[in-house]
């Protein structure tokens, strides 16, 4: 009788650890990836500075923010969309070059919107480039339930470029993203892309969701991947319709034949500078540009004149 006691408090005790683990990895799916408002309200991700280096990234913000706010007050901004082969519907900002056949998708962070892109899209636009800057899907105005972490925003990239090549069959297209969006430019570069793709920049972009969510993860909690990781890759594919292992950068730049311009500062403690290490390693036709000191997603606030120098020199070898 002591002995089915103890057998029925096993189990019971073991029913109860699988149930509240499929709880927390279902949890986890939708805070990861589930689509909400106020993204703009998450917190950026720990960055770690000297008292010198944050005083000069917040001068250079400060700076550029307020020199895009006058030049994009003075534009003439369009906003756009584009249905997603699931019916979901998604809206950029376009902003117009005349007589230009330069154009450029810059593609913002995650849990971000395009707003954070206007500051890079300045840039492009002093150098004659039209630009698109949408909201990621599940992000911003643009639709879907869940984010898709570069991957489902792929075949989205996609569209907006044929979008753009039916506003002028001679584009020349520049993929620019920075973090997530730096992820999202490299999965879409090892599709099958219209001609007029030229080159792609990616800014500390992760080699795959899989490695980018369980560094955080063990970063923040300390727990191994196996089971979460796992359960909870295998709700996304569920829910979501992917799962954080097929969502790799990694294989799909080494599938790419586009020129791509690594990017990365060594200071960055989010996404690791040796992800992108690796992806330059990966990629037969790539170029690598590490910035001291940076932190996530800020090598551009930190260097601007060498990151724009780099930027322009790599794109115009490969664009007229």
């Amino acid at each position: 009788m002591k002995k089915h006691r103890i057998v029925k408090v096993v189990v019971i005790t073991a029913a109860s650890l699988i149930l509240l683990e499929l709880i927390l990895s279902i949890g986890l799916v939708f805070f990861a990836i589930g689509s909400f408002g106020g993204m703009e309200s998450i917190q950026d991700a720990p960055r770690k500075y000297s008292e010198e280096n944050r005083a000069l990234v917040e001068r250079n913000i400060a700076d550029i923010s307020a020199k895009t706010e006058a030049w994009f007050a003075e534009t003439d901004v369009s906003e756009v969309s584009i249905t997603a082969d699931d019916g979901a519907v998604m809206y950029a900002d376009m902003v117009g070059a005349a007589d230009s056949h330069r154009w450029v998708i810059l593609l913002h962070g995650y849990k971000r919107t395009r707003e954070r892109v206007r500051n890079y899209g300045r840039f492009y636009a002093e150098q004659g480039f039209n630009l698109v800057m949408p909201d990621l899907r599940g992000h911003g105005k643009s639709g879907g339930a869940f984010i898709g972490m570069g991957w489902l925003d792929r075949k989205d990239i996609i569209k907006w470029t044929e979008y753009i090549v039916s506003l002028d069959p001679d584009a020349q297209i520049v993929l620019h993203g920075i973090s997530m969006g730096g992820a999202a430019a490299m999965m879409t570069a090892g599709e099958e892309l219209c001609p007029n793709v030229k080159a792609v920049v990616d800014d500390c972009g992760y080699t795959s969701v899989w490695e980018q969510f369980s560094n955080v993860t063990k970063s923040y909690t300390g727990l191994p991947d196996f089971p979460l990781m796992y359960t909870a890759s295998f709700f996304a594919k569920l829910l979501a319709g992917y799962s954080y292992e097929e969502a790799s950068s990694l294989e799909q730049v080494k599938k790419s034949t586009l020129p791509i311009l690594f990017i990365h500062g060594k200071g960055d403690t989010f996404v690791y500078p040796e992800m992108t290490e690796r992806l330059y390693a990966a990629h037969p036709n790539g170029e690598l540009l590490l910035i001291d000191d940076a932190a996530h997603g800020q090598a551009m606030y930190f260097a601007p004149d060498t990151y724009f120098a780099a930027v322009f020199s790599f794109i115009d070898r490969y664009i007229e």
